[in-house]
């Protein structure tokens, strides 16, 4: 069984700024993340939204098998935060570091830019679970701020950390590729986001890869 880095049940709010747990003052950049979501989400009218749309989303058809991966997102993402949070502080700083990079620049996008996709169809083409439960994530998740594609840039993000690690297997390396290619592709099939929302999302990657990569373990 793999040791873990730090002593999670030790922790107090007062051991904050040592060594063993400072890295958690990372995780108040998700706290910043919600109250800018909920800010851009209900403080920018609809109206005032520039329509995001490619001619190739239209050749794009709705598919819902695609809710799979799309969901698999979100525990993708809460794994590989758990995971080196416990066993790996420097691939966290980084994971986290990336993550906090791509949702500053993407909420600035979002104020500065207030964009929307109208992508969503009025009736879904069959009725069954997977449709049912896209509905529901249409009525949580609005159609507007959609550029760069967060949910594609987080993707990208954790398959580049995986993929990056030294101690990571081949078939970890390989599973992590699949797994981004597959929740981007997913965006786009159960339309959440345009095309164009996705290479939105890999400009933003390339920001954060030369920020994190570049500068963060050059100063390491």
């Amino acid at each position: 069984m793999k040791k873990q880095v730090a002593e999670y049940k030790k922790f107090q709010f007062s051991k904050l700024n040592t060594p063993e747990f400072s890295h958690l003052k990372l995780l108040w950049g998700w706290v910043l993340y919600f109250l800018l979501y909920f800010l851009t989400e209900n403080l920018i009218p609809a109206e005032n939204c520039h329509v995001i749309h490619s001619r190739l989303d239209d050749m794009i058809p709705f598919c819902e098998w695609f809710l799979i991966p799309y969901v698999f997102w979100y525990g993708w993402i809460v794994f590989s935060l758990v995971y080196f949070l416990r066993y790996d502080v420097e691939n966290f700083k980084k994971l986290q570091t990336y993550i906090m990079i791509t949702q500053a620049v993407a909420m600035l996008v979002y104020m500065i830019y207030p964009n929307c996709q109208n992508l969503r169809p009025e009736v879904f083409p069959r009725d069954n679970v997977f449709t049912d439960c896209i509905g529901m994530i249409y009525q949580f998740d609005t159609n507007t701020g959609v550029f760069p594609s967060l949910h594609c840039a987080y993707s990208i993000a954790i398959a580049s950390v995986w993929i990056r690690r030294k101690e990571t297997s081949h078939g970890t390396r390989i599973f992590s590729m699949i797994s981004a290619l597959l929740v981007c592709l997913s965006t786009m099939f159960i339309k959440q986001h345009s095309v164009l929302d996705f290479f939105g999302a890999i400009l933003l990657c390339l920001l954060a890869e030369f920020l994190v990569n570049g500068v963060f373990y050059k100063k390491k």
